[in-house]
C-alpha cells in the first residue's frame, strides 16, 4: 500500500514531463520530500510513528484515489484528443502544464497536515538522521549531474531525455537527436542551477524542524511544501522561464517531427497509462460505491 500512491503520481508526472514541462519533473524531485511517508529513506521512524504513518497513509491513499485520479484520466482524455486531432502545439502544452502543477499543489496541500505532525514528532537523533542524509544526498546529485565537464553534463542530459521519451515514442530519429541535443545545450548551467535550489530548500527544512517546538512552525513547513517558488534561489528563478519554454519547444517540435508510427506508440502508451489507473482497487471500489 505504501507504494501505491507514488506509484500513481509518477505514472501522472511521467506523462506530465512529456508534455512539456522540465520543472514538472524537478518538483517530482521534490515530491519524495514532500510526501512525508518517504521520510523513511532519510530517517529511521519508531514503531509508534510507523503505526501512525500507516493510517495516515490509508487516508491520503482514499483521498487521492476517490478525488484526484478521475482527474488524471481527464487529463489523458485531453492528452489523446492532442495527439489525434495534431494539435501538440505550445499553447496547448502550457495547458496541459498549467494542469499538471494544480494537480501537485492538490496532493501538496492534501499531505502537508500529516508532514506538520510527523515532522513535530520527530526527535533530535532523528533531525540530525535527516540532516546527514540529506547532505549524502546532495553529494549523490553533485557527483552525478554536476561534478563533470560541461559538455559532458549536456551529452547525459541529452541522453536522459532521448531515454525518458523512448517508451513513449520510441527510438527517435536523427532530427529528433539534434533537436534534443539542441534542447539540453540551451539550458547550458541548469544542473547547477537545480542543485544549489534543492540544497537551499533543503536547508531550509532543516532549520524549520529544529525549531519545531517554536510557535509558527505549522505555518514555516505549510510554506515550504507548498509554496516553493517563494523560497527557490535568485539564479535558478531567473532560469526558470527559459527552461519551461525550452522545454515546451522541445515536445511540441519532436511531436512534428514524428514518425505515423511514433504517434501510435504515443496513443498506445497514454492508453496503457488509462488502464494502469483504471485497474486500481481502490477506484474500481469507488465507482461500484458510485
Amino acid at each position: 500500500m505504501r507504494s501505491a500512491l507514488k506509484t500513481c503520481i509518477s505514472l501522472c508526472l511521467s506523462l506530465m514531463l512529456l508534455a512539456g514541462c522540465s520543472q514538472i519533473g524537478l518538483t517530482y524531485r521534490h515530491l519524495d520530500l514532500i510526501i512525508p511517508w518517504s521520510l523513511n529513506d532519510y530517517l529511521d521512524m519508531n514503531a509508534a510513528q510507523k503505526d501512525w504513518l500507516d493510517e495516515r497513509l490509508k487516508e491520503h491513499l482514499s483521498w487521492h484515489c476517490t478525488t484526484q485520479i478521475p482527474g488524471y484520466l481527464d487529463w489523458l482524455d485531453r492528452l489523446q484528443n492532442m495527439v489525434e486531432t495534431h494539435q501538440v502545439n505550445e499553447q496547448q502544452l502550457e495547458a496541459r502544464t498549467d494542469e499538471a502543477r494544480q494537480a501537485i499543489a492538490a496532493v501538496s496541500r492534501e499531505i502537508t497536515p500529516s508532514a506538520v505532525q510527523l515532522l513535530r514528532q520527530l526527535n533530535d537523533q532523528q533531525v540530525a538522521e535527516m540532516e546527514s542524509a540529506f547532505a549524502k544526498d546532495m553529494q549523490k546529485h553533485e557527483a552525478e549531474f554536476v561534478d563533470q565537464p560541461l559538455d559532458k553534463q549536456i551529452r547525459d542530459r541529452a541522453q536522459r531525455m532521448e531515454k525518458r521519451l523512448n517508451p513513449w515514442i520510441g527510438k527517435l530519429s536523427p532530427v529528433q537527436r539534434d533537436r534534443v541535443m539542441q534542447w539540453s545545450t540551451s539550458l547550458g548551467e541548469q544542473n547547477r542551477l537545480w542543485i544549489d535550489n534543492r540544497a537551499h530548500w533543503q536547508s531550509l527544512l532543516v532549520n524549520a524542524v529544529r525549531q519545531r517546538e517554536l510557535p509558527g512552525f505549522d505555518q514555516k513547513i505549510a510554506s515550504l511544501l507548498q509554496d516553493r517558488e517563494t523560497f527557490w534561489t535568485p539564479e535558478y528563478r531567473q532560469a526558470y522561464d527559459h527552461t519551461e519554454h525550452a522545454a515546451i519547444s522541445l515536445i511540441s517540435d519532436l511531436v512534428a517531427q514524428s514518425s505515423p508510427d511514433q504517434r501510435q506508440k504515443l496513443l498506445e502508451k497514454i492508453a496503457d497509462v488509462r488502464n494502469d489507473f483504471n485497474d486500481l482497487a481502490c477506484l474500481k471500489g469507488a465507482k461500484k460505491a458510485s
